[in-house]
């Protein structure tokens, strides 16, 4: 099979160095532990990972030690797998951008869901828009990510339907009964507020991290004189004469917004994360979600 379309060989090669973290699915479990024993090991053999400090010494594979001087546990069916939820926004407004905000988004859910099945997790990808589309539903394995990488070169956008967080996260929440980790990806630009949508994720058992994405043209606008502007997914327009102390009002305004958005969340217990498409891909997943604690 040809290189995927959203990653290259040395990136793919940095993020299997890397596992998700969650601290609500598994608690009651050492810091940075993702996995317990349940009593009673199944004796399926499942697949290895690399040792690290506190991992039982009975599942090391002694065997391959012996061959590669490097030390493995050996995983089995019984161990509990993280559920790994993305939900991505895929409105008209995610195509705005350049490069737009729509292709960023489908290379974060590339990315970290890479990372989730290299470290044996489960893995849904969804899309939204007025409502839920294209589920990837749950799925664990290495071999599971070539079918990753086809549904998401597939996914498209949905201009027919403006964005209805509140509905997709409602549908989503009723969908997805099992607990772990989700990733909502969304520049968050929704007339109807994120507040609704979001409380249907904060009052369950879940970790949430919201990733707002934004193009550097929303951030900071070199748009000049008289203009129309045009809804691109309700058509509603506007006149406007662009001077530079209208910039600094719509600059105040944007920043407030993200302010509150990120204020919302942490009261609420939800990882936020912004970001600009003009963000180095690489840095934002190897370095900054590690900030975060949502990577390792």
């Amino acid at each position: 099979m040809q290189q995927n379309d959203f990653l290259d060989q040395d990136f793919l090669q940095k993020l299997e160095q890397i596992s998700l973290l969650s601290r609500k699915v598994f608690h009651g479990l050492l810091k940075g532990e993702r996995r317990s024993k349940k009593k009673g090991v199944s004796i399926e053999f499942a697949d290895y990972r690399d040792y690290v400090p506190g991992d039982d010494l009975r599942f090391l594979d002694w065997n391959i030690y012996g061959r590669l001087e490097r030390l493995f546990i050996k995983l089995f069916q019984e161990e509990e797998d993280l559920n790994v939820f993305f939900l991505v926004d895929s409105s008209e407004s995610m195509n705005f951008g350049t490069p737009s905000k729509w292709i960023y988004a489908k290379k974060l859910v590339a990315a970290l869901s890479y990372v989730a099945l290299m470290g044996l997790d489960r893995i849904s990808v969804a899309a939204f828009a007025g409502n839920v589309h294209d589920h990837l539903p749950l799925m664990r394995g290495k071999h599971a990510v070539w079918r990753l990488f086809e549904f998401l070169r597939n996914l498209d956008i949905h201009s027919q339907e403006p964005t209805n967080l509140e509905q997709a996260c409602r549908t989503f929440a009723m969908q997805s009964k099992s607990s772990g980790m989700i990733i909502l990806l969304s520049d968050f630009m929704d007339p109807g507020g994120y507040e609704e949508g979001l409380k249907f994720f904060a009052s369950r058992n879940h970790d949430v991290l919201a990733i707002q994405i934004l193009s550097p043209e929303e951030i900071q606008p070199t748009l000049v004189g008289d203009i129309r502007l045009v809804d691109c997914e309700t058509a509603s327009t506007v006149d406007l004469s662009i001077s530079a102390h209208l910039l600094t009002r719509y600059d105040h305004i944007l920043h407030g917004y993200l302010q509150q958005l990120k204020d919302w969340c942490v009261r609420h217990d939800i990882f936020y994360l912004f970001t600009s498409t003009e963000q180095s891909f690489e840095d934002l997943v190897l370095k900054y979600l590690r900030n975060l604690g949502m990577v390792h």
